[in-house]
């Protein structure tokens, strides 16, 4: 399946979106943390999760989906949210704490919930594997035309629930893909020293289902493959396992040292960054003009500016909200 040039414009957009939302998250995040770097301080206290090197997994993955499909995602949400179209006023709220939020401030930007468009997303690792076999399972029962996504990280492979879900999808076929995000480092463990076998798509041959591995972080490549697999499972063919070759060009955390890295990785890494690839990619093969990719450029950088004055004057949670849809 190869994507049309209405389909990689779009999936440049996502990445673009995605890539400045973060750039913009981030200069906000550091305000009031330095010069002495303290996670509480500032618009946005807590750790920050960047997923900046990681868009083609998101782009190419859900420009197939529509609002009715459900996705759950990894503490590195962001691209994914964006791509699958979550509000961004409200997300940004979300990260900001404030009661514009998807969930009234309470969930930061490790949980993000937006029903309009059936997405979730947790801090735990793995976490959201099992609700979307889960969600897959419902929409067999209902014969719905409808798919379940989990995004995780190639660590979360590693995860007891990784494999419990993963035996429930293949043995009841359900229409479900395991995206897994191989950025090579589960925090600062390295890929090689945390897992038995160089690659995770080899798994699915345990649970009955393809396995499909995308090397080179290339938006095109994760459109082929995820077109498929997620026509098979609408179709009724069941799951698919894809593990996808990406970078994370920042830390694990805002504010990581990342000692672990080998000397001269970051700068390797840097140098093949999709996005600005991408860009060359379809301005080289005449797919748009300079000037229509720059004005998809200048409408994201207004959405993104938007979306984080939005989050600025909203207002924050008024303190007897504390204990609601809280249970005890």
């Amino acid at each position: 399946m190869k994507a049309g040039v209405d389909q990689r414009l779009e999936m440049y957009k996502m990445m673009f979106t995605s890539r400045r939302y973060e750039e913009a998250i981030q200069a906000v995040y550091f305000e009031e943390k330095l010069p002495n770097f303290n996670m509480a301080n500032g618009p946005i206290p807590g750790e920050m999760h960047l997923s900046m090197g990681q868009e083609p997994c998101a782009a190419g993955v859900c420009i197939h989906l529509t609002k009715d499909d459900y996705v759950s995602a990894t503490h590195r949400p962001h691209h994914i949210a964006i791509a699958k179209g979550v509000d961004l006023n409200r997300m940004t709220a979300e990260i900001f704490g404030r009661s514009s939020g998807l969930s009234g401030g309470r969930g930061g930007h490790m949980h993000l919930f937006d029903t309009e468009v059936n997405f979730s997303c947790s801090g735990i690792v793995g976490q959201g594997i099992a609700p979307a076999v889960g969600a897959a399972l419902s929409f067999k029962m209902r014969n719905l035309p409808h798919v379940a996504i989990a995004f995780i990280g190639e660590g979360a492979a590693n995860q007891g629930a990784f494999h419990e879900s993963m035996n429930l999808a293949g043995l009841w076929k359900v229409p479900f893909i395991c995206v897994i995000e191989d950025n090579a480092y589960g925090i600062s463990v390295d890929k090689k020293t945390s897992t038995a076998v160089p690659r995770n798509d080899i798994r699915a041959a345990g649970y009955g289902m393809p396995g499909i591995y995308i090397e080179g972080n290339d938006p095109d490549a994760v459109y082929a493959a995820a077109g498929e697999a997620i026509g098979r499972a609408r179709a009724g063919g069941g799951p698919t396992l894809i593990e996808i070759e990406t970078d994370r060009l920042t830390g694990h955390f805002t504010g990581d040292p990342e000692t672990y890295r080998p000397e001269g990785e970051k700068e390797k890494i840097s140098g093949r960054d999709a996005l600005p690839a991408y860009r060359t990619r379809l301005l080289e093969e005449g797919e748009a003009p300079e000037e229509i990719i720059s004005e998809i450029e200048r409408l994201a950088e207004e959405v993104v500016r938007s979306a984080i004055e939005f989050a600025r004057a909203a207002p924050e949670p008024p303190p007897e909200d504390a204990m609601t849809t809280v249970f005890a």
